[in-house]
C-alpha cells in the first residue's frame, strides 16, 4: 500500500496559515496537568482547570467561575482554596488500597493509619481528618506538647491511635498517661535513649503507663531530598544496642508488657520503592526479634514517606515517585507478611503517618498578577544625525529581518519549481551560521554603545535607543530560530534572555516556603486562557522586597526547567495564576517576611445539583495583626502619626483636610489583609 504524499502547494498553504489552533488537551500537555493533576484536576472546554473534588466518582467546579463566585462573597486574592472532599478522598483512597493489599495477599491483620499533625495544624483542618476518618478509626501523631493537646481535645474515639512523637519531657509523658485512663489510645514511641527512664519514673509516680512504642534506626539508606535523615546518623531513634537496653530497662521495671508498636522512618517523600522494600525487610525482622524477646507488640508503624507525583513524570525523581499508591500498599503487606507468617508471628496491625499524601491534593492556592516586565525590544523611531553605533545596530536588525524574506522568496521559488529536486526546507529558516553572525554582531555593537556611554561620547537618550535596538535584534533572532534541532548555545540562551517577569500577589515565603528554602518544585500554571497558545515565557517575582522571593522552578515532566510557558496580559482583565499539591507543610511552615501574613482560606464541599456550599472562611491576616504579632501596638502606632499630623498643620505643611484623608487610609489598612487590592 502506498501513501499518498501532501502536495507541495498544501504544505505552503498549510505553513502560509500558520500554528494548528491550540487546545486545552495542549495545555493540560503542556502543564503536565494530565500527569500529576489525574484524578482532581483536568481542563474544560472553556480553557479552565476543573475540580473533580471526588476524582472519577464524579462532580466538578470550574475553578474559574468558583474564585469569582467567592470574590463576590469579599474574599480577596491570593485566596487559598481547600477542597474537603479532596481530603476526604484520599482518606478513601488510601484505605482502601491496604484493604485491596490485604485482600490479594491474604493477611491476617488490619491497617490504622494516623495523620501527622505538623503536616497541617489548622483547626478546620485537622477536624476534617478525624470526622472523615472515624469510620477507620483514623488516628492522630503528635510531634510536640502542644500537637499533643490538639489530638487529646479532638480524639474521642477510644479505638483511633494517637501516636506521640518528638522530644518528651516529664510533663508531656504524664500528659499521655493520663490520657490513657481518659480512654484515649496514646502510643509513647521512645526515640531518644534518655527518654526511658523518665516514662519509668512516671509511671511509678502515677501508678499507671501509656502503651509504648520504640522507634528503630534502620540501616537501609533512603533516597531523595530527606535521605540524609536516616540511618545511623538520623535525628530521631535508637540503634539496636540502645534497642536491646530499652527491652532490658522496660523488663526490670515491669513494663515490657506495655511495649506494643515498633516504628521506624525512611524520610519524607519517598521516591524509589525499592528502598521501602529494604527498609520493610530490616523492620520486620526487628519486629519478630522484639516478639521473642517477650515484648507483646501488635504494631508495625512504618512512618510517614508514602511519595505524590508533584511533576506527573512516574519516575523515581526528587518531584515524582516510580510507584503508585496501590504499589506502596502492596508491598507493605506483602513483606510484612513474609517476615512474620514463616516464624508464626501474629500478624501486627500496619500503621502509617502519611501526611503527605493525604493532604497535597486539597488545597489550592490562588494569586493574580499584577503586571509584568520585559526587554525593551521595541524598536526606536529613526533620528536624525544618528551616532554611528546605533546606525549600525539598526542595520544589522534590517540585515536580521531581511534574512526571513529572503528565505521566504525563497520558499514561494520552490513552491514553482516541478523538478523532483524541489523541497520545502524546514520551517524556511535561515541558517544559524548567519543568524549566528548576526548575533555577534548585535553584541559587538551593544558593547560599543556601551563603552562609549562610559567615556561620554554617547547620551542617554541615545544610549537608550541601543539597548531598544540590541533587544529587537535578540527577539527577531529568537522568532526565527528552528523549533527543534541543534542550535548553538549562544543562540539557544536568547529565549531565556528575553523572558518577562511577572510580578505576582503573594509571598512565597508566606504561601510556598519550600520553594525558597529547599528547592521543592510544585505544579504551577494559568487556570484559565488554557485554550490560548501560551506565548511568552517568564517566571515569578512576589511582593517581598527580597530577591529569593520568587518561583523560578517549574516542573517538566521529570525535569526542572527556568522558565514557564505564560500569556500575554490582556488590558483591564485578570490573569489568575494557581499553585497545586501544596497542602502539606506549606501553611505551617510560612513566615511574616516583609510582615505579609496568611491568606484568606475557604473551605469547599460539592454541594447539590453541580453546585458548591461554602462551610469556613478563615480571614486572613490584617496589617493590625502583623503588626500585634511583631509586638507593636497600632494604636500607639496611629496616636504617634496624629500627633505629628497635627505639628505638621501647625507649621501649614499639611490642610486638615489632608491629615483627615492620611488618617483614613491608616485606620482603613489596619483592618485590611497584607495583600495588595485591585
Amino acid at each position: 500500500m502506498v501513501l499518498a504524499q501532501p502536495s507541495l502547494a498544501g504544505e505552503m498553504a498549510m505553513a502560509a496559515a500558520g500554528p494548528p489552533a491550540w487546545t486545552p488537551a495542549d495545555s493540560a500537555s503542556l502543564y503536565g496537568l494530565d500527569g500529576w493533576g489525574d484524578p482532581y484536576f483536568s481542563v474544560n472546554a472553556r480553557g479552565h482547570v476543573l475540580v473533580q473534588p471526588q476524582g472519577e466518582r464524579g462532580g466538578s467546579l470550574d475553578l474559574v467561575d468558583l474564585v469569582q463566585g467567592l470574590q463576590g462573597r469579599n474574599l480577596s486574592l491570593p485566596l487559598l482554596i481547600r477542597f474537603d472532599d479532596i481530603l476526604e478522598d484520599r482518606l478513601e483512597r488510601l484505605h482502601a488500597a491496604f484493604a485491596r493489599a490485604i485482600a490479594q495477599y491474604g493477611y491476617a491483620g488490619r491497617y490504622q493509619g494516623v495523620f501527622p499533625v505538623k503536616c497541617n495544624q489548622q483547626r478546620h483542618v485537622v477536624e476534617q481528618l478525624v470526622e472523615s476518618g472515624r469510620r477507620w478509626h483514623f488516628g492522630l501523631e503528635a510531634g510536640s506538647k502542644a500537637e499533643l493537646l490538639i489530638a487529646l481535645s479532638l480524639l474521642d474515639d477510644p479505638e483511633a491511635l494517637l501516636i506521640c512523637n518528638g522530644y518528651k519531657d516529664q510533663r508531656y509523658i504524664e500528659t499521655a498517661i493520663l490520657a490513657r485512663r481518659l480512654g484515649r489510645q496514646p502510643v509513647v514511641v521512645i526515640e531518644q535513649a534518655d527518654e526511658v527512664e523518665r516514662i519509668i519514673r512516671a509511671s511509678q509516680e502515677l501508678g499507671a503507663a501509656p502503651f509504648l512504642g520504640i522507634r528503630a534506626k534502620l540501616s537501609t539508606r533512603s533516597t531523595g531530598r530527606w535521605g540524609s535523615s536516616v540511618g545511623e546518623k538520623a535525628k530521631f531513634g535508637l540503634s539496636i544496642p540502645d534497642v536491646l537496653a530499652t527491652v532490658e530497662a522496660l523488663r526490670q521495671a515491669d513494663l515490657l508488657g506495655d511495649l506494643k508498636l515498633l516504628h521506624f522512618h525512611v524520610g519524607s517523600q519517598i521516591n524509589d520503592i525499592a528502598v521501602l522494600k529494604d527498609a520493610l525487610q530490616e523492620a520486620g525482622q526487628i519486629y519478630l526479634q522484639l516478639v521473642r524477646l517477650g515484648a507483646p507488640m501488635g504494631f508495625l508503624d512504618v512512618g510517614g514517606g508514602l511519595g505524590i507525583d508533584y511533576d506527573g513524570s512516574r519516575t523515581a525523581t526528587a518531584a515524582s515517585t516510580n510507584y503508585s499508591l496501590q504499589n506502596y500498599a502492596n508491598d507493605v503487606v506483602a513483606t510484612v507478611r513474609e517476615c512474620c507468617e514463616p516464624h508464626g508471628i501474629p500478624l501486627p496491625t500496619l500503621v502509617s503517618e502519611s501526611g503527605r499524601a493525604i493532604a497535597s491534593h486539597f488545597s489550592v492556592l490562588v494569586f493574580d498578577v499584577l503586571g509584568r516586565s520585559g526587554v525593551p525590544g521595541t524598536v526606536p523611531p529613526l533620528q536624525a544625525n544618528e551616532p554611528l553605533i546605533v546606525r549600525n545596530l539598526r542595520d544589522t536588525l534590517a540585515g536580521i529581518t531581511g534574512l526571513l524574506e529572503e528565505r521566504g522568496s525563497e520558499a514561494i521559488a520552490r513552491s514553482s519549481d516541478t523538478t523532483p529536486a524541489a523541497t520545502l526546507e524546514a520551517g524556511d529558516v535561515p541558517p544559524l551560521e548567519r543568524l549566528q553572525e548576526a548575533w555577534n554582531d548585535a553584541i559587538k555593537f551593544r558593547d560599543d554603545a556601551l563603552a562609549a556611554f562610559r567615556l561620554g561620547y554617547l547620551s542617554l537618550p541615545e544610549r537608550a535607543m541601543a539597548e531598544q535596538l540590541s533587544w529587537a535584534c535578540a527577539e527577531a533572532i529568537a522568532g526565527q530560530l528552528p523549533a527543534s534541532g541543534p542550535i548553538p548555545e549562544d543562540l539557544r540562551a536568547l529565549r531565556a534572555a528575553l523572558a518577562s517577569t511577572y510580578y505576582a500577589n503573594l509571598s512565597v515565603f508566606r504561601s510556598a516556603p519550600d520553594t525558597w528554602a529547599i528547592d521543592q518544585l510544585f505544579p504551577v500554571m494559568p487556570i484559565h486562557r488554557l485554550n490560548e497558545r501560551p506565548d511568552r515565557l517568564g517566571s515569578f517575582a512576589d511582593l517581598t522586597c527580597d530577591s529569593d522571593g520568587k518561583l523560578a522552578r517549574f516542573i517538566d515532566r521529570g525535569q526542572v526547567k527556568p522558565l514557564l510557558e505564560l500569556h500575554e496580559l490582556k488590558p483591564g482583565e485578570p490573569y489568575w495564576i494557581g499553585l497545586f499539591l501544596a497542602g502539606a507543610y506549606q501553611e505551617v511552615m510560612g513566615n511574616l517576611h516583609n510582615l505579609f501574613g496568611s491568606t484568606d482560606a475557604v473551605h469547599i464541599r460539592l454541594g447539590a445539583g453541580g453546585g458548591y456550599r461554602v462551610d469556613h472562611v478563615v480571614r486572613g491576616n490584617t496589617n493590625a495583626e502583623v503588626l500585634e504579632a511583631m509586638e507593636h501596638d497600632p494604636e500607639l502606632l496611629l496616636e504617634r502619626l496624629r500627633v505629628a499630623s497635627e505639628a505638621a498643620i501647625g507649621r501649614g505643611d499639611l490642610r486638615i483636610s489632608e491629615v483627615r484623608r492620611l488618617m483614613d487610609h491608616l485606620e482603613t489598612s489596619l483592618r485590611q489583609t497584607t495583600y495588595l487590592q485591585s
